[in-house]
């Protein structure tokens, strides 16, 4: 925060007439700020009084400078959610969406950001709803959804019943989990639910509804652990990777799925990089213990006389 100077005016002149306690009732000279004139001492204050207004005005131009910036970034991250939200319904009826819908039913007057946008929706597409968005028609500007693109691997997806859009969301949750400290309180989640143009508690033609999705799928299938955060009252409740997510899901690969979504490199996150390592090695140890005692027993079975294939 800018301070405001201290107050650098002139010396306040004694009073004329004023008598100097060690001479007799004689007065003292005229001192040369005594004489002086009066406007020039006005003046002098004036223009000490002028500096600090000027500062508090410029702290506050900052400030709204600031704010503006806030607001016009929270702005874009909501036309984005809704811009992804609109192509999702377009798909349902399996039609060709242009550009000229987008801007005016989404966009508005951001129209000059599109490329920004659509670039930005787009990734969320990808990573989070398993959609690939095409422009297929230049000309015109026209663009389609094929829901072919596989987001992770093709055996972690059937996993999930081949539902990409599940595995997506899956992902988003595993990675709010992660970039917090491997644990997200219950409202941080349904909050990033808002934040993807859903309700909790609400319908959504992708996902039925997402807060049963999440507690009776992805906690029961022991993707997700859900635990009452202890000495909490009124109570509340957090999620963690739970033991299925910790066997078949790196947590290198979540950071780059976030990262990706942000459009930067895992190593910009160097905490959760350097656990991603060291969660790389364990594993990586722990495959080659299993494939070294493998091997072992092929060789006891072989010597034994035993086919195991």
């Amino acid at each position: 925060m800018l301070q405001t100077p201290e107050n650098r005016g002139l010396p306040v002149p004694q009073a004329e007439g004023e008598k100097d306690g060690g001479h007799d009732g004689e007065t003292r000279a005229p001192t040369a700020s005594q004489e002086r004139p009066k406007e020039e001492l006005g003046a002098g204050r004036e223009e000490g009084a002028v500096e600090p207004a000027l500062t508090r005005k410029g702290a506050r131009a900052l400030a709204a400078k600031a704010l503006a910036r806030r607001r016009a970034y929270r702005r874009l991250n909501r036309t984005v959610a809704e811009l992804v939200q609109f192509l999702l319904v377009k798909d349902k009826k399996k039609s060709p969406i242009t550009r000229s819908e987008m801007v005016k039913y989404v966009i508005g007057d951001l129209k000059a950001l599109f490329p920004d946008i659509i670039a930005r929706a787009a990734e969320h597409l990808r990573y989070v709803f398993g959609f690939e968005l095409k422009q297929f028609d230049r000309k015109h500007h026209t663009y389609i959804l094929i829901n072919k693109l596989k987001p992770l691997e093709e055996e972690e997806e059937e996993d999930l019943g081949g539902d990409g859009p599940r595995l997506g969301l899956l992902m988003m949750i595993l990675g709010l989990i992660y970039m917090r400290g491997n644990s997200a309180r219950e409202a941080q989640v349904w909050e990033m639910l808002r934040r993807l143009g859903m309700q909790p508690s609400k319908y959504h033609f992708l996902f039925g509804y997402p807060k049963r999705l999440i507690m009776e799928d992805f906690v029961q299938q022991r993707y997700l652990s859900y635990r009452r955060v202890p000495h909490t009252s009124p109570p509340e409740y957090e999620f963690s990777w739970g033991p299925r997510s910790n066997l078949e899901i790196s947590k290198m690969k979540v950071l780059g799925f976030v990262a990706k979504l942000h459009k930067k490199e895992p190593q910009h996150w160097p905490v959760q990089y350097r656990e991603a390592l060291a969660d790389e090695a364990d594993r990586a140890r722990a495959k080659a213990r299993a494939e070294a005692s493998m091997r072992a027993r092929a060789r006891a079975s072989a010597r034994a006389g035993i086919h195991l294939w």
